[in-house]
């Protein structure tokens, strides 16, 4: 059956244990979207699939894409970006506060249980419709991230998980009985479109080769800061 993607008003959320697929199905989705506003990608464990997208452009968190930037900026964010102190944030925080502060502006989080419950990222996934902000968010433990990453999603992609917390979780918030429907076969998932309440059985996306063809045709060239 024909289903919905997530558009540029839009924020996803994709669980599952490590090795499920949830990341390349997070690249698949982000591939769907238009290159033609920027994307800032936080790849926190250095993931070889993000990191083999050739045209998208590493980037510090000195540099907030400017009005005339397009396509995908990866920041590689080590332990230290996340350690802020009770009277300072952390450069995560405060550099996901000036993404907020920008608007327009697309955010991919590879692995959100890092970030936890941040403000920052609270007031994104909040406010992310009304400020132009589509958000996709990849976690391997729904069970310790922001509910805000729930309550505020269009849709909802479920891979296989193996902790109870982490499907009471899911179960919270996705009409889905894990212990009543058949096991997911590799790389297959649940995608709940929330609007709707429609709760379909999923393939694999396509590979990684397919989609790093899709970003090689819409991002024309090797992006060059202006």
């Amino acid at each position: 059956m024909p289903i919905n993607l997530p558009n540029r008003e839009s924020r996803i959320t994709l669980v599952g244990r490590t090795g499920t697929g949830k990341t390349v199905t997070g690249l698949w989705h982000l591939s769907n979207y238009s290159m033609d506003y920027p994307w800032v990608v936080f790849n926190f464990k250095g993931d070889k699939h993000i990191n083999s997208i050739e045209k998208a452009e590493d980037i510090d968190m000195t540099y907030v894409p400017g009005k005339k930037d397009r396509g995908l900026f990866i920041i590689h964010v080590s332990p230290y970006d996340l350690a802020g102190t009770t009277k300072e944030k952390s450069p995560f925080e405060s550099y996901l506060l000036k993404l907020w502060a920008r608007e327009n502006i697309g955010i991919f989080m590879d692995e959100a249980v890092m970030v936890g419950n941040n403000p920052a990222f609270v007031w994104c996934l909040t406010q992310g419709r009304s400020k132009n902000i589509p958000m996709i968010v990849c976690t391997q433990r729904p069970a310790f991230i922001s509910r805000f990453a729930f309550s505020e999603a269009s849709f909802i992609q479920v891979f296989d998980l193996s902790d109870d917390r982490d499907i009471d979780t899911i179960e919270g918030f996705v009409p889905l009985d894990w212990d009543e429907e058949k096991p997911l076969e590799k790389h297959q998932s649940w995608y709940y479109e929330v609007a709707e309440n429609e709760l379909v059985r999923l393939n694999p996306t396509p590979d990684m080769d397919a989609i790093r063809a899709v970003f090689d045709s819409k991002l024309q060239r090797k992006w060059v800061r202006i």
